[in-house]
């Protein structure tokens, strides 16, 4: 099937392979069709989990696949048409409408967890004997790792029905809230997709106009803003507390499958690397754009020996694939159908939602990119990362439905491998001394605001979760934590001032996904570390090996998968390891600048 295109020759993704629109009968039949097999799974199974035996026990099993399959079809439809248009009430009534469905028939399906949880060790021991169980080994043991934070039952039902009208509400009146706001520069109406593009402008009076508008609107809305982060975060310090979650991120932690510990090393790691990295670098910058410090703004400014070149759509597809195709044909061959089917959408537009992801909501089915390309050569890394979380979907499609999971830890690992790709087939083929000073800085550019920027993300919501523990925090409270985090890790060659103290409005991670953002750092530092072993060539046959790692991290031990490159996250040394990859380009630039 081709790629569906638009203006600029900009592809456009079709969901008809889901349902045909928003007014699809189907949905309806399908919302009462897994209401009614939830029901149905319910009075079956109800009271007889503990004691099911293997042919029973994967009857069940199959049955809770089928409900999977039909709620991420019904869910993923509903949500990935609403992200290109938030401000049509048609799309954002049928997402809620699927959402408080599914949710309420859910409630059918939440006794089977605890009931498992009751089986005794000898009986499940008996189950994982018969091979056919086996496969869902890694789906059992997610289970258990929940066990001593479930409530009972119709505690538990209360909180999945309540989380529509509570956690999830708030969310969802955050994307909508932000998707309808407007921006304007130099007499210019621009939307939330677009402004941010302004800040990669090579003029430096347009940059510092976007970004003190930004902070503008941010402020005249951060009321509204500050009111629906209060709640999200009370809601959740709610939950946590009723299931016995000492700390904020622990609940997170938990469901990667990963200790507060080890996140703890990687943060302190990580800020003991501010200065030696991220001061330094902007120090740098600062002179190559020939000012004494740049403003926060000015963070990912384009130098000025760079062209500002501009990218089509078809410079940046065929760019990224050769990268692909020079480190492995086979993710070559994985990642070409992204381009010759309508899985892509990318053309910024109002109402559409800011930003880029790469969502999979059929595990045994192809996931779907949504970009906002403008034919910046940061457009074109991002392409590379969005790609990158497709082919990783695409290598775990074998793992089953039940089985795969997200862990955000590895999920971006894929993806910050696929920028890195390219970056490096872009240095490799740069062709004057210039041309590589901008290639290198971009690079450090890059990797400071995912291993080290993310991480002054972490504390900031450290910080706020553990303040509204004891009462609501004002939006000035908000503001000054933000600055003070901001100026710690930016270090004292970057102007944080009150021009950008409500920003922190913008990071939707801290609305939609709470303390999803150290999973960045942890996958930098992880990519870091692989791409080491490859420059150097210490690992025999590390291209397959690396495929075969992405295929396994939903449903791998953290240290088995990564045991064939002789890496251990568990190890202090493992996280500066990465780090010592971005020292060692910073190294090459200032040699360079030299």
């Amino acid at each position: 099937m081709a790629q569906n295109k638009e203006k600029d020759n900009l592809p456009v993704w079709d969901l008809s392979e889901y349902y045909a629109s928003e007014d699809d009968p189907q949905i309806d039949k399908d919302l009462a069709q897994y209401a009614k097999k939830a029901e149905n799974f319910a009075q079956k199974y109800r009271g007889r989990v503990a004691k099911l035996d293997a042919d029973e026990f994967l009857e069940a099993l199959k049955v809770l696949e089928q409900l999977s399959q039909m709620a991420s079809r019904l869910g993923g439809f509903a949500h990935l048409n609403s992200t290109t248009k938030m401000k049509e009430t048609k799309a954002t009534a049928l997402y809620q409408k699927v959402v408080e469905q599914l949710t309420h028939a859910d409630r059918e399906l939440v006794f089977f967890t605890l009931e498992y949880n009751k089986m005794s060790a000898a009986a499940e021991k008996k189950l994982l004997s018969d091979k056919r169980v086996q496969k869902y080994t890694p789906y059992m043991e997610r289970i258990r790792r929940f066990k001593p934070y479930e409530l009972k039952e119709d505690v538990e039902k209360t909180l999945l029905e309540k989380d529509v009208t509570s956690g999830s509400a708030w969310v969802r009146y955050y994307e909508e809230y932000m998707a309808r706001l407007t921006y304007k520069v130099q007499g210019k109406v621009y939307n939330d997709a677009e402004i941010s593009k302004l800040s990669l402008s090579a003029d430096a009076k347009i940059r510092a106009a976007a970004g003190k508008e930004i902070n503008r609107v941010a402020k005249d809305n951060s009321f509204t803003v500050s009111y629906i982060y209060n709640m999200i975060i009370k809601d959740k310090a709610t939950e946590d507390e009723k299931r016995g979650f000492k700390r904020p991120m622990s609940a997170r932690n938990l469901s990667e499958n990963v200790s507060d510990k080890t996140v703890d090393t990687l943060a302190e790691t990580v800020r003991k690397n501010y200065k030696n990295i991220a001061w330094r670098f902007y120090k740098i910058k600062a002179k190559l754009l020939g000012v004494k410090k740049i403003n926060y703004w000015d963070r990912n400014a384009p130098l000025p020996i760079e062209d500002d070149a501009n990218y089509s759509w078809d410079d940046a597809v065929k760019i990224v694939l050769n990268a692909y195709d020079e480190f492995s044909p086979k993710l070559y061959n994985i990642a070409k159908d992204f381009f010759e089917n309508p899985w892509i959408d990318a053309a910024p537009k109002a109402g559409k939602r800011s930003g880029a992801f790469c969502s999979g909501p059929l595990v045994t089915e192809h996931p779907f990119l949504m970009l906002n390309f403008v034919g910046k050569r940061n457009d074109v890394l991002t392409l590379a990362h969005e790609l990158g979380h497709g082919c990783h979907h695409q290598l775990r499609q074998k793992n089953g439905i039940l089985n795969e999971t997200t862990r955000m830890t590895t999920e971006e690992v894929a993806s910050v491998f696929g920028e890195m790709l390219v970056f490096q087939s872009m240095l490799n083929n740069a062709k004057t001394k210039q041309e590589r000073i901008s290639l290198l800085a971009m690079k450090v550019n890059d990797m400071i605001n995912t291993a080290i920027r993310q991480i002054a993300f972490h504390f900031f919501e450290m910080r706020v979760h553990e303040e509204r523990r004891h009462g609501e925090l004002s939006a000035q409270r908000f503001n000054e934590i933000w600055l003070e985090e901001m100026k710690a890790s930016l270090g004292p060659a970057v102007v944080v001032d009150k021009n950008s103290e409500a920003i922190w409005e913008q990071v939707g991670h801290f609305f939609f996904l709470p303390f999803y953002v150290y999973a960045y750092s942890f996958a930098d530092c992880v990519v870091n570390s692989l791409y080491w072993l490859k420059l150097t060539n210490k690992v025999e046959n590390f291209e397959d090996k690396y495929l075969h790692l992405l295929s396994q991290t939903a449903i791998g031990d953290y240290k088995e998968i990564f045991k064939p490159f002789g890496l251990n996250p568990e190890k202090a040394d493992f996280w500066q390891g990465g780090l010592n990859l971005i020292s060692y380009y910073l190294d090459e630039l200032e040699s360079l600048l030299k």
